[in-house]
């Protein structure tokens, strides 16, 4: 089932103005507007849809731990920010999007780079617009270079209603 595109949806849209091949790096860019923390970290979108969001995270300097791998922390940011944002592909204009609960089991020392992906179901998706409240379990498999799932995740996202904030008074 099709559902009228959410504020994210429209405005990643406007990048089919943008020539084909700069359009993953706007995409980027405005992402990582959005949230800063995912520029600092360096995770880049691999796939952003609906039902799928895949991000990769390079092993860099600045997300290595004493081991010269990445950091535990670095794999939950990308964990994170694939179920995130295909939570935040279908949300509802009117609903905000919080990270509820996350659980993270580590199995094996990573090798290399690692991508993250997180799908949601169609029933999922209906639940985020038949509601203006609720919670689910969003699906996330991280791997590294070699293949191996270096982390099993488990992450519960809450929607709840998006209650204007009022705006500071100057004195």
């Amino acid at each position: 089932m099709t559902y009228p595109p959410n504020r994210l949806q429209r405005q990643l849209e406007r990048l089919s103005e943008v020539a084909k091949f700069a359009r993953p790096w706007y995409r980027n860019i405005v992402l990582r507007r959005a949230v800063p923390f995912i520029g600092t970290a360096g995770i880049k979108f691999v796939e952003l849809s609906v039902e799928r969001v895949e991000v990769t995270l390079a092993n860099e300097r600045k997300v290595q731990n004493h081991l010269q791998g990445i950091h535990a922390s670095a794999m939950n940011l990308l964990a994170e920010t694939a179920t995130g944002m295909v939570v935040g592909m279908n949300v509802r204009d009117d609903c905000i999007p919080l990270a509820k609960e996350l659980k993270m089991a580590f199995k094996k020392r990573a090798t290399g780079a690692l991508r993250a992906v997180a799908v949601l179901t169609p029933e999922q998706r209906a639940a985020l617009q038949a509601s203006d409240k609720g919670e689910l379990n969003v699906a996330v498999i991280v791997t590294d270079e070699a293949g191996i799932n270096p982390v099993e995740c488990e992450f519960v996202w809450a929607w709840i209603p998006d209650v204007p904030r009022k705006k500071k008074e100057t004195s």
